[in-house]
């Protein structure tokens, strides 16, 4: 991909379901959005940029050197968000590829963000994203776990919520209606097979812990006060 130029896009908002304000929410002296964005900009694979609907997380990054873009409230969907972002942030198109880094993943490794970028070296590959082998025996019989199946008798992969798109095919997508899959399992990238691109997937060593709840909060705040 000695031609790819990339952009990272982290989806931030205020109005989570379970845990809301969590992009504000302290973790070892810093706010969660930090962590991750600083994660993102270690990964070196190009400008990194907050993508939010409120004036309080745009002005926490800001504040933290980052870059942050206002966006409309009302989108569906975190890809929606990201393509309205991209818009404001590359506006003559330079980034052909987009790394979508959800917002709440502050323990992910900025080796995973740069591995998810190697599918996009086919160019029949249209998204990539990410996945580690579940070792847990909870965790294959966990219906809150979204899982990757491998081939035959082997084994399950968890999913990690993180995508690269050929830029191209993110606008594609957002211009497509929810499949009937999608709507079904609220899954957004069925709506991606079901229309017939190709997903790729790049095995990691680890899951990223995912702040969803204040128990995760707490476990985020465990794990990264050991590394500060």
């Amino acid at each position: 991909m000695a031609d790819a130029q990339v952009i990272t896009v982290i989806p931030a908002r205020m109005a989570s379901t379970r845990l809301p304000g969590k992009p504000l929410a302290d973790i070892a002296g810093l706010p969660m959005i930090v962590h991750v964005l600083q994660r993102a900009e270690a990964a070196g694979t190009g400008p990194v940029v907050v993508a939010t609907d409120s004036e309080a997380i745009f002005a926490c990054v800001e504040k933290a050197g980052g870059r942050a873009v206002m966006t409309r409230a009302d989108h569906v969907s975190g890809s929606d968000r990201i393509f309205e972002a991209l818009a404001a942030a590359d506006p003559e198109g330079r980034c052909n590829i987009v790394l979508n880094v959800q917002g709440d993943l502050p323990t992910i490794d900025a080796a995973d963000i740069r591995a998810a970028l190697a599918p996009l070296a086919d160019p029949a590959v249209d998204i990539a994203t990410l996945a580690a082998e579940i070792v847990r025996g909870d965790e294959r019989t966990n219906p809150n776990v979204v899982k990757v199946v491998g081939s035959g008798d082997g084994p399950l992969y968890h999913h990690i919520g993180l995508y690269a798109y050929r830029r191209a095919a993110l606008k594609r997508f957002v211009a497509l209606p929810p499949s009937p899959l999608e709507l079904r399992e609220k899954l957004e990238q069925l709506r991606a097979l079901e229309a017939g691109m190709r997903i790729d997937v790049t095995i990691v060593n680890g899951v990223p812990l995912g702040v969803d709840t204040e128990e995760d909060l707490e476990r985020a705040r465990e794990l990264l006060s050991r590394t500060r």
